[in-house]
């Protein structure tokens, strides 16, 4: 394992282990809603803490991107290193008890995502990528499905729940959608949507407005795992833009014909 991934992995678990903890007693945990059904809790901000320690105790000298401390002091155009951390994609969900949430950490270098962790605690499930290195599931190597038509997939997604105003939108993609493939599922969580392309438990994934730290980590597995991920009309500029689709490579190019009508403007 790539020293940079093997330091995320251990970030990861660090992190983790303060959702853990926190998971068995979810009447104590302050919750805050920073706007209209965008929640955080002192445990997001726990873990992010930990995931951040971890990872600048290692590497000083990297910057961070961070979903609620945001970006570091370091980070501009010109650092190589930056670290993209969700340290508790899916709050909504951990608020509930529903166990579908995750730890996401990605590096980019240059521009380019070059290692990736997915932690789900709740099951013990730690997905890791290197670039030009392959995809795995607790150190077996996963690839997506051999599905190749949209007709036979099963599709991630995930709606608005903040800015309503795109719901109209989102509602019509997922009339379009419903007949389109064989079913369509809303977990709650982008980071490990991706992840399961990769392993093929979903053989796609469509979103919009969605953040970095909601994709990168995830968009590395997919594409190491032997999936396409890309915007609405195809292309490679998706990951500071947020809409994103996924998928086996046919799904993937099924996908955006049926998509990307609903691809924004330029």
């Amino acid at each position: 394992m790539h020293p940079m991934l093997n330091t995320a992995v251990k970030a990861a678990r660090r992190g983790a282990a303060i959702i853990n903890r926190a998971s068995f007693d979810l009447d104590r945990v302050t919750v805050t809603e920073k706007q209209f059904n965008d929640f955080v809790t002192e445990v997001d901000q726990a873990a992010e803490a930990a995931i951040i320690e971890v990872l600048t105790s290692a590497y000083p000298d990297h910057a961070i991107l961070a979903e609620e401390s945001g970006a570091s002091a370091n980070l501009h155009d010109e650092n190589d290193h930056v670290w993209i951390i969700d340290p508790l994609d899916g709050t909504t969900n951990f608020i509930h008890g529903f166990p579908q949430y995750c730890v996401s950490i990605a590096l980019q270098q240059r521009g380019v995502i070059t290692q990736s962790v997915i932690f789900d605690p709740t099951r013990n499930e730690m997905f890791t990528a290197s670039k030009g290195g392959g995809a795995f599931l607790n150190d077996k190597r996963i690839r997506v499905t051999r599905c190749d038509k949209l007709g036979d997939a099963l599709i991630g997604t995930g709606f608005p729940s903040r800015d309503l105003s795109g719901l109209d939108q989102y509602l019509e993609m997922f009339k379009v959608m419903t007949g389109k493939c064989q079913g369509l599922r809303r977990p709650g969580s982008a980071a490990l949507d991706l992840a399961y392309v990769a392993t093929g438990r979903l053989d796609g994934f469509f979103e919009k407005g969605l953040a970095p730290w909601d994709i990168a980590a995830g968009a590395l597995l997919v594409s190491e795992a032997g999936g396409i991920i890309g915007n609405f009309s195809g292309d490679s500029d998706y990951l500071y833009k947020g809409d994103v689709l996924a998928g086996t490579p046919k799904v993937f190019a099924q996908m955006v014909n049926v998509l990307q009508v609903f691809a924004a403007s330029k």
